[in-house]
């Protein structure tokens, strides 16, 4: 590894160890569907995000929401335990990426095959703080 890499790639990594996330990998629900349920929270407090999550009835839901916990767990484990305001800490970004699609073959009439893609994703969550300056102008 040269210099300049190496450099970047400790950059990267400091920066990284900053962010408060977590990440879903290989969910198996179609990216359209778990978009419609990110796409409700993004932006949200925590708590008023898990509310959305504990009454909205897709399968979608239940996955981003054990997510959530889990980024919330990340962020008091890097504040050494603190107790979590949960006013302060929203959902800065929420990422949804096609994963592998997995091809299957369904038989179908006069000697025909169709295809069946059944597809998966990943979810990245992001938290973040509201600074005190956001705070007063709300």
């Amino acid at each position: 590894m040269g210099k300049r890499k190496k450099q970047s790639a400790l950059k990267l990594k400091e920066q990284r160890s900053q962010q408060n996330y977590a990440i879903l990998r290989n969910s198996p629900v179609s990216p359209r569907k778990m978009r419609l349920v990110a796409d409700i929270i993004r932006g949200k407090d925590v708590e008023a995000a898990l509310n959305i999550l504990t009454y909205t009835h897709k399968d979608a839901a239940v996955r981003i929401k054990k997510l959530l916990l889990s980024a919330i767990s990340n962020w008091e484990q890097k504040n050494d335990n603190s107790e979590l305001s949960v006013s302060d800490l929203y959902i800065k970004t929420v990422a949804v990426d096609q994963s592998r699609t997995l091809k299957r073959i369904s038989p179908s009439a006069q000697g025909r095959a169709f295809r069946i893609r059944k597809r998966s994703n990943h979810v990245t969550i992001n938290l973040d703080t509201k600074k005190i300056e956001e705070q007063q102008q709300n």
